[in-house]
């Protein structure tokens, strides 16, 4: 299991009443809903992180000029 942190969400009084009602529905705790629904949010609007950076020679010299332009736009479906 990868490492986990301890964080506190605040929620309106309703949302945390539906969110335990629907745990006990499929019988889990409000804790795994909230960690599995961050989990998808951020696979889907979370920016791409890179594997490496500055790796290797990509043979311009004008990279570091057009780093704004080039990087536009990274991290958007």
């Amino acid at each position: 299991m990868p490492e986990s942190l301890k964080t506190t969400v605040y929620l309106d009084r309703a949302d945390y009443e539906r969110l335990k009602a629907l745990a006990r529905k499929q019988g889990r705790k409000p804790a795994e809903l909230v960690r599995e629904a961050v989990a998808i949010y951020a696979r889907e609007h979370g920016a791409v992180v890179p594997r490496s950076v500055g790796k290797g020679r990509s043979g311009r010299s004008d990279l570091s000029e057009r780093a704004e332009e080039l990087l536009e736009g990274l991290g958007r479906s």
